[in-house]
């Protein structure tokens, strides 16, 4: 029964993705990629939170208490909630910025305003090396819930499954199928989360799942633990919506005010939270066998749920990981058209543009067979990476004149030292090795500024 209304979900997705195509203005890559600009307010807070509400949430969040404590649910909260704010501002600059230089990629906005094809090439290949990981946690994440429902196929033909779900959601009609399939996803989603959370309340009750789990779990966060916390709250929520299809979200937006009252309701996401915690808070108390933490969530739900809402729970979650692969493969496609290959005529770009989504999704799909890892610790590999490009991000939406070679140099160390630092496992008093990164960035462009000046008057 399980798979039964499984199916039925995912069909009635493919329906809404099809039904999109009638808001089409036009066959362009534009419409493709930003539905030439034509997104109201709800739009936009679902498409938004389609790719921030990812397969993570349900599973990796949950797996991340289970395998590593509450300090992972304070730092989950903690920077999507510090990133609303950052995002309420610089989002409606981010969209007259794409206005200003006719964009539809994060990188056309660093070309029309630095005018360098350097640092346009260096952004491009930036995030869609780092996007990797991203699109490795979400089919990691299709294959748990896909075997959950019993399905006893080769990890290989999950993946391949999903993978041609996502594709299709994008050649139905690009943009418009995820931002209509997100409808469906949160609110498919929210009720898994809302129904597992309650099951775990009748099942046991909040006070007595505390009471169980306080002697399973170390409340106590030691000083290093505090500030690693911290530092990572910061980090992750200046990067939150520099992520190309955070950012090209934006985009698709008519105006400003419409940017402005979606990100004022985004908050009411975090009501699902307190549902996420108890289910994990079961997991740990009853000394669940898992074989991998990021099973979590639908250990309890497997246990405590009947087998058709199992089904909900699974289309949920599987939502969650397709409509955020989908946005992550319109952010990469166009980039290497428009921004890695130079002089690809406009009218050819979304035929291009699908070629390399399916390089991309193989990518992540022998990622994801070959090295699966804790979602969360994938997760923080990707922010090591894009949030170096956000000061570059500041200057260009700002107009700050900031010469561009600075830029480029100040990426450069953020990079180089964060990377190396990840790899080689370095300690820096258990500061957050991303923001340090940031941190040198920031000031090769203060002291670059100060030697040489302020880049001269376009």
């Amino acid at each position: 029964m399980g798979s039964v209304v499984f199916f039925g979900i995912i069909l009635f997705s493919l329906f809404l993705a099809i039904r999109s195509k009638q808001q089409k203005k036009d066959d362009s890559a534009r419409d493709f990629v930003i539905a030439s600009n034509q997104f109201g307010a709800k739009l936009i807070f679902f498409l938004i939170a389609g790719e921030v509400y990812t397969i993570s949430t349900i599973m990796g969040f949950p797996g991340g208490i289970y395998a590593n404590g509450p300090t992972y649910g304070i730092w989950f909260l903690g920077y999507i909630l510090l990133a609303y704010p950052i995002g309420y501002i610089i989002g409606p600059k981010i969209w007259q910025a794409g206005q200003r230089y006719q964009a539809m990629t994060m990188p056309d906005v660093f070309r029309g305003y630095f005018k360098s094809r350097t640092l346009e090439v260096l952004v491009a290949l930036i995030t869609i090396i780092f996007l990797i990981p991203v699109g490795q946690i979400q089919f990691t994440g299709l294959v748990v819930i896909l075997q959950s429902l019993g399905w006893s196929f080769d990890p290989v033909v999950l993946i391949l499954i999903s993978a041609g779900l996502a594709f299709a959601y994008i050649s139905i009609s690009g943009i418009r199928g995820s931002a209509y399939i997100s409808v469906l996803k949160d609110i498919i989603m929210l009720l898994a989360i809302v129904l597992a959370g309650l099951a775990v309340t009748v099942h046991v009750g909040v006070a007595d799942l505390f009471s169980l789990s306080i002697e399973k779990i170390n409340h106590q966060m030691s000083s290093s633990q505090l500030i690693f916390t911290m530092t990572t709250i910061v980090f992750q929520a200046l990067g939150f919506y520099i992520f190309p299809h955070a950012f090209q979200s934006f985009f698709t937006a008519k105006s400003v005010s419409a940017i402005r009252r979606s990100q004022i309701a985004m908050p009411l996401y975090m009501l699902m939270y307190p549902f996420i915690i108890i289910v994990a808070y079961y997991a740990l108390a009853h000394d669940l066998v898992l074989d991998h933490p990021n099973q979590a969530f639908l250990a309890v739900a497997q246990l405590l749920l009947p087998d058709w809402l199992l089904g909900v729970i699974a289309a949920g979650a599987s939502l969650a990981g397709l409509v955020v692969l989908a946005a992550i493969c319109l952010a990469i496609g166009p980039m290497f058209v428009r921004n890695v290959i130079p002089n690809v005529a406009e009218d050819k770009q979304k035929l291009s543009a699908k070629l390399v989504i399916v390089v991309y999704l193989v990518l992540s799909i022998l990622m994801a067979l070959y090295s699966p890892g804790l979602m969360i610790d994938m997760l923080k590999t990707a922010y090591y990476g894009v949030t170096q490009l956000f000061l570059g991000v500041l200057i260009a939406i700002y107009q700050w004149p900031i010469r561009r070679d600075l830029v480029i140099a100040g990426i450069l160390v953020g990079e180089i030292f964060s990377i190396s630092a990840y790899i080689m496992q370095w300690d820096f008093y258990s500061v957050n090795i991303g923001l340090i990164g940031l941190l040198l960035n920031l000031s090769v462009l203060v002291v670059g500024t100060l030697i040489w000046g302020r880049a001269p008057a376009k």
